[in-house]
């Protein structure tokens, strides 16, 4: 029975794993190769695409023009750093103490507040295109980079996977500190932040691997193409440059996962606690 569940596992990871394994061949795999076995689904040739595990000619030429022959990758590679770096700072500003005053700090209205913060939480980005759209033009931040960055910062999902830690720091703690003489910002830096830790990088890791993504918003409020992030380079390169695109996402997705799997204990808690009730 244990052999058989392993082997079901094996056969289930390979299957998760096989887009990987998809991007990696075609990465390695030469052009004409490539026309070739997708001809039938890009340029709607009679046939079947064909797929082959291992490439007939195994080639570094796609890694070679990305890296030496394409400059605009970088200048989005940078652009990516560049948003992503800002908003993961700006929710720390912003979110941390946010989700510890709601936590910790009884209000009226407190409840209110919180069920506000999960409504926002579950509006996909088309819901709130339209107002955002004229909330940045009003602003004057459309077709700039803090136009994609500043509605990140105050994004409610930080707050609500942070939340959920800092309930579980004890109250008790918190009185003794204050009878010893602790200010509230005291314990926020002394005890609140180190408790909360794990549900601050929890938080971190999964903004980090929504917006290194990010597609739909600088799509629609970036129009010059120097501002855009390497989410938007792939749109752009077509079936005589697939070689490309193929080595394109196995180069972007190489920090994707490498934030996973140094972040994957404090991502794993991040999603029981996202399941907890309050």
């Amino acid at each position: 029975m244990k052999k058989i569940r392993i082997l079901f596992l094996g056969i289930l990871a390979a299957w998760m794993l096989s887009p990987v394994l998809f991007l990696v061949t075609g990465s390695l795999t030469g052009d004409v190769e490539l026309q070739e076995m997708l001809a039938p689904v890009l340029q709607e040739t009679p046939g079947y695409m064909e797929w082959k595990l291992f490439p007939l000619y195994p080639t570094l030429k796609s890694y070679v023009k990305l890296l030496f022959d394409s400059p605009e990758f970088y200048e989005m590679f940078w652009n990516s750093v560049k948003m992503t770096g800002e908003i993961l700072a700006g929710q720390l500003l912003v979110a941390v103490p946010a989700a510890w005053g709601m936590a910790k700090f009884h209000f009226p209205g407190r409840k209110v507040l919180f069920t506000l913060y999960l409504v926002l939480m579950m509006m996909p980005f088309q819901v709130l295109m339209l107002s955002d759209y004229l909330v940045l033009d009003w602003l004057s931040l459309l077709d700039s980079q803090a136009g994609i960055v500043l509605p990140a910062v105050f994004s409610t999902f930080p707050v609500f996977i942070m939340y959920r830690f800092f309930c579980g720091v004890p109250d008790s703690l918190l009185e003794a500190a204050r009878l010893d003489g602790a200010g509230e910002f005291q314990i926020f830096l002394k005890i609140g932040i180190p408790l909360g830790s794990p549900g601050i990088l929890s938080a971190l890791v999964l903004d980090f691997l929504e917006y290194w993504n990010l597609i739909e918003q600088p799509m629609a409020f970036l129009k010059t193409k120097a501002l855009w992030p390497l989410s938007l380079f792939l749109p752009n390169i077509g079936m005589d440059r697939a070689g490309l695109a193929f080595a394109t996402s196995v180069v972007v997705l190489i920090p994707a996962v490498c934030i996973f799997l140094a972040g994957q204990e404090y991502l794993e808690q991040g999603i029981v606690a996202t399941a907890s009730k309050e």
